[in-house]
């Protein structure tokens, strides 16, 4: 493999933000290396250096309460696997006994086949976001178009790149112009995010500190209320999971979802129905996060403010809360109040300008994996984690921001590599069975899935319970 270019460790950025002294020498091994995937970008580096952050801020956490810490081991090349979700890392078990992986739903295929790159009509690219049927419907709306990869690329062709993006945005859909890197740096929120960590980490209320509670893992008896969909969100809620916190999800039957995405990250939690817009079930919502040690939120900005469950009002309910907002654009800027999607972040910020780049393709392309996705859903753990650390030590509410598209310049900031043109896509077997984990008897049948992918010396990242159907568990903490 050819290396073309190489920026700093994300891993070394993350240990600036946790401050204090570096893990010590042989704490933290990362092997392996890229590519995994026909991509320039270190997909596989990047990811492992977020997990091993995130290991690190789990090892604080067993620290405070043993006085030990651990060794972490992580591999680039499984770490890299998680990005592909449950394509090809998910089995189902046929009548036979055999594991096979699940085919690509067809929601899924016909979200790719439409949120793509487009031409313009002043010759640049868009790529609109057809994902969950009210936002395809919007986007459709302001193109006068059918739901066809023809009809939309015939429609785009019609409208200047600033136009249509002002016009999406009015609509309260999701979509973005493709820009070169250093386009997105010279635009006003690219300059902001330029200037703002990846992780943003924010004191929000005083409280007393925190001791945690007794338990046998990083997180046991620490409370995680999981409000977020599809991917970047539950990705964090998955991780805390991962490190023994009690997960519950909580969202309204009504709610679209992603089925696929919806079993990949529920793995280790519990699901609850609880519908906020609804009074008598709100309350209960409250009541449930007025026991929470952390909030993850994924919603458009603003949209839990207007019902009464921004950061500031649950810090009012609970004071030494964490509340972590996972979003497209960032906690400001100009683009702030704007609601979007991995393939947005790949378009606005550059990576998809790179990747067809480097791969001659002649025009932008999206990376072969959800990449920001994965990637801010483990760095708003690792931010979740460091806040508790901090709230265990000096008390204090916080509140946490991650967002695609400072994930998309994390990745930028590591540089490319060349020689990817035959990677293979996917893990070996033997590789995928070093991780793998059995979950049988599920919603979903009996399945073997890519585990957790960190290795601890003392407490393992793990699953506990099957995966659940949606709103299968009463809306109720455990007993700690």
């Amino acid at each position: 493999m050819a290396t073309t270019e190489e920026g700093p460790r994300a891993f070394d950025e993350l240990m600036a933000l946790r401050g204090g002294e570096r893990p010590a020498p042989g704490e933290v091994r990362t092997t392996g290396s890229d590519p995994l995937f026909a991509s320039p970008f270190r997909v596989g580096r990047t990811l492992a250096d977020a997990l091993a952050a995130r290991a690190v801020a789990a090892n604080d956490l067993w620290e405070m309460r043993t006085g030990r810490r651990q060794r972490i081991e992580v591999d680039v090349r499984a770490a890299a696997a998680t990005a592909l979700g449950g394509e090809d890392m998910t089995l189902v078990r046929d009548a036979a006994g055999t594991y096979r992986p699940i085919p690509v739903s067809s929601d899924v295929e016909h979200m790719a086949s439409l949120t793509q790159p487009w031409r313009t009509a002043d010759d640049r690219w868009f790529v609109p976001h057809f994902n969950l049927p009210h936002l395809e419907q919007r986007v459709l709306d302001v193109l006068g178009c059918e739901a066809t990869p023809a009809s939309v690329e015939a429609a785009v062709r019609k409208w200047k790149a600033d136009d249509l993006e002002e016009a999406i945005a009015a609509a309260d859909a999701c979509g973005g112009v493709v820009r070169t890197a250093g386009e997105w740096l010279d635009h006003p929120q690219g300059a902001y995010l330029a200037g703002r960590p990846v992780v943003e980490i924010t004191k929000i209320g005083d409280s007393a500190p925190e001791p945690l509670p007794a338990g046998a893992e990083p997180l046991a008896g620490l409370r995680v209320l999981d409000l977020t969909r599809i991917l970047a969100g539950p990705t964090a809620a998955l991780s805390m999971a991962e490190h023994g916190a009690d997960v519950l999800m909580a969202t309204a039957p009504h709610l679209p979802q992603v089925p696929p995405f919806v079993r990949d990250t529920s793995h280790g939690k519990r699901s609850a129905y609880l519908d906020f817009t609804r009074p008598d079930q709100a309350a209960r919502l409250r009541e449930l996060a007025s026991e929470a040690d952390v909030f993850i939120e994924g919603y458009r900005p603003h949209r839990l403010e207007a019902h009464g469950f921004g950061s500031a009002d649950l810090a009012a309910v609970r004071p030494g809360m964490v509340y972590v907002s996972v979003n497209c654009f960032g906690s400001g800027g100009p683009f702030g109040d704007r609601a979007g999607w991995d393939q947005v972040a790949q378009a606005v910020t550059g990576v998809c300008d790179i990747q067809g780049r480097a791969t001659g393709a002649g025009r932008p392309q999206l990376t072969p994996v959800f990449l920001c996705d994965f990637l801010t859903g483990f760095l708003g753990s690792y931010g979740a984690m460091l806040a508790l650390a901090r709230r265990a030590r000096e008390g204090g509410t916080y509140r946490v921001s991650v967002s695609l598209c400072q994930s998309a310049m994390l990745l930028q900031r590591q540089g490319l590599i060349g020689g990817f043109d035959d990677a293979a896509g996917r893990l070996e077997p033997a590789e995928f069975e070093r991780y793998a984990v059995a979950d049988d008897a599920t919603a979903y049948g009996d399945l073997k899935s890519l585990g957790p992918v960190i290795r601890m010396s003392e407490t393992a990242p793990r699953w506990s319970g099957t995966t659940p159907r949606l709103g299968s568990s009463r809306p109720e903490w455990l007993p700690r």
